[in-house]
């Protein structure tokens, strides 16, 4: 047998890929699973963001390969949501790469920027893949640790303590999963000054702006924020295209071209046709949030009453596609949610998935039906 590379003993399998493998089992063998483990948005994209597709199959050059850069087009109207939701500048030719889903971000700025033996920081808890894709490429991860009592935000005295000297990058996901929290008023103020003090690249993971939050922020805003930190953005969460694979990373020029000499060399860019629906996207109007959030507020409100039903405490004041919620003393995260799977068949995430402080914790993902919710809450 041909041996697998030993970056792979670095890591596991992803634990949704592992534990949907065993939740479809489950429902084979005829148990009426409700999933409110994975935060895919069950509901439709825009109407004319499927216009847009459909209509574009019929252009000159559609089926073509297209450019790394995306269409200009693209950029520009990424450009124009930037400015128009966030107040921010970007130049579209400059500073702005679109990408096949942020999660290929994180691959690609970390290939594009750290070395074997790096270091990272990492936050706990917070996305899995920041961890694995570190360890695949050679890096260290550092973990820094966010509680409940700093509000889920960055220790920096306790930053300022570690040894930094090999630290490269800092990951920052603020709105926050998988707690939901807000960057406070001056975090990003901190974490800005913390970059350029230490020649760290921090970089800050943006999904969720929109989702039940109505002051959406972005690490661009800040003075001189592009001297040290970057942004990644999707557009699966805030209009329902997981599926369709479309992000963007935004940063200073010098920064955007070391990440597309990465990309240039993985893919062959993306679909015309999905780039022709993600401008469509980028330029809907406000309306759309609006109503995105009315069904939102609603299925909080179902996922809340669950949680106290399960003697859960959701965190207050959480925006984002999830909830995130304290369990009984007693209990680990894990026992918690299989004895909820194996006897209620109902899939809850456990918070170890996200890192060791994550335990004592469950999320709900708000991907999920009112009346399915329900449903829940009347097998309890």
């Amino acid at each position: 047998m041909i041996v697998g590379a030993k970056r792979l003993d670095t890591v596991q399998e992803y634990y949704f890929s592992k534990k949907l493998r065993e939740v479809r089992e489950l429902m084979a063998a005829g148990k009426p699973i409700i999933n409110m483990g994975i935060g895919s948005p069950d509901l439709n994209p825009p109407q004319n963001v499927i216009e847009a597709i459909q209509s574009s199959m019929t252009d000159v050059g559609a089926h073509k390969y297209q450019s790394y850069q995306g269409l200009p087009g693209l950029r520009q109207s990424i450009a124009h949501f930037y400015h128009q939701k966030y107040g921010v500048e970007v130049h579209p030719n400059h500073e702005v790469l679109p990408l096949m889903g942020s999660k290929e971000g994180i691959m690609h700025i970390s290939m594009a920027f750290l070395n074997e033996g790096d270091g990272v920081l990492v936050p706990n808890p917070g996305y899995p893949t920041y961890t694995s894709v570190t360890k695949l490429v050679g890096a260290e991860p550092i973990f820094y640790d966010l509680t409940a009592a700093t509000q889920w935000q960055p220790d920096f005295e306790a930053l300022e303590q570690l040894d930094l000297s090999a630290v490269k990058i800092m990951w920052v996901n603020y709105p926050h999963m998988p707690t939901g929290a807000k960057a406070l008023e001056d975090t990003f103020e901190k974490l800005i000054a913390f970059g350029i003090k230490h020649q760290i690249l921090i970089i800050n993971d943006n999904p969720y702006s929109f989702i039940l939050n109505d002051n959406p922020t972005s690490i661009l805003q800040l003075p001189n924020a592009k001297e040290t930190a970057m942004e990644l953005n999707s557009l699966s969460k805030t209009f329902n295209m997981a599926g369709w694979r479309v992000g963007m990373v935004l940063g200073n020029e010098t920064y955007i071209n070391q990440v597309l000499k990465v990309k240039s060399n993985m893919d062959s860019g993306m679909f015309y046709g999905i780039q022709k629906g993600a401008i469509q996207a980028l330029g809907i109007q406000e309306d759309w949030f609006e109503e995105q959030n009315v069904i939102y507020v609603q299925r909080r409100k179902r996922i809340v009453e669950l949680a106290e039903l399960l003697n859960c405490t959701p965190i207050d004041d959480a925006v984002g596609l999830f909830v995130w919620a304290k369990i009984p003393e007693g209990s680990t995260s894990e026992q918690f949610t299989d004895d909820i799977l194996y006897t209620k068949d109902i899939f809850i995430t456990p918070g170890t998935v996200f890192g060791s402080q994550g335990e004592g914790y469950i999320r709900f993902s708000l991907c999920v039906p009112e009346e399915t919710i329900v449903e829940a809450i009347e097998r309890f």
